[in-house]
């Protein structure tokens, strides 16, 4: 029983990943051309998210600051959801809704990036950053899931949003991670061209 029910986990996943893939290449190459302009403007891209989000989120930092599959010079990405001390100290002295809208505040500038994780699309503290980020003329890739939530109505043309075509969150959260890497690999392509090996 136990094997018949992780053999579905893997079915499952892998089907929407190749069903999801026709689907958000395009808005995951517009990510990547977003990003890749603000990087190579001297900007750079924040990044928040709840849960598992929130791992993502540090993963995908950890990608462009350290590296992704290739060496090359660190890039300026910061997650939103690291700094214990700053989200207990907004959250206990105004709400949880504002522990990224303050670093968004505090640290985004006109031109930088925000790539807000919401598998549902409606974690308030993330439609809170995103709020935050379009008053500061900062662009957004939103990564959401189901019908994209009240995030996807937010956005503005000139931001990006990747919209997984599933409800189940585990199963969001994978195409996410995909997404992530080929975002990392194709800001990567940008910088070099080609693969490594050619």
């Amino acid at each position: 029983m136990n094997t018949q029910r992780i053999l579905a986990h893997f079915q499952e996943s892998a089907d929407l990943k190749l069903k999801a893939a026709p689907v958000l290449a395009q808005p995951i190459s517009e990510a990547i051309d977003l990003m890749f302009a603000a990087l190579s403007n001297g900007n750079k891209i924040l990044a928040c998210g709840n849960g598992g989000s929130a791992a993502d989120c540090q993963h995908f930092a950890a990608e462009l600051v350290g590296r992704f599959e290739r060496e090359r010079f660190p890039l300026p990405a910061l997650a939103l959801t690291t700094d214990t001390s700053i989200m207990t100290a907004i959250g206990n002295d105004y709400s949880y809704r504002e522990i990224f809208s303050k670093q968004v505040q505090a640290f985004g500038q006109a031109g930088d990036v925000l790539l807000a994780l919401s598998t549902s699309g409606n974690s308030a503290n993330v439609l809170a950053a995103v709020e935050a980020a379009l008053e500061r003329e900062m662009r957004v890739v939103a990564l959401t899931g189901k019908d994209g939530g009240e995030l996807g109505k937010m956005l503005t043309d000139a931001d990006v949003h990747i919209c997984v075509p599933h409800t189940r969150t585990a199963r969001i959260q994978e195409v996410h991670l995909v997404t992530i890497h080929c975002i990392c690999d194709g800001i990567d392509v940008a910088l070099f061209g080609g693969d490594e090996n050619e």
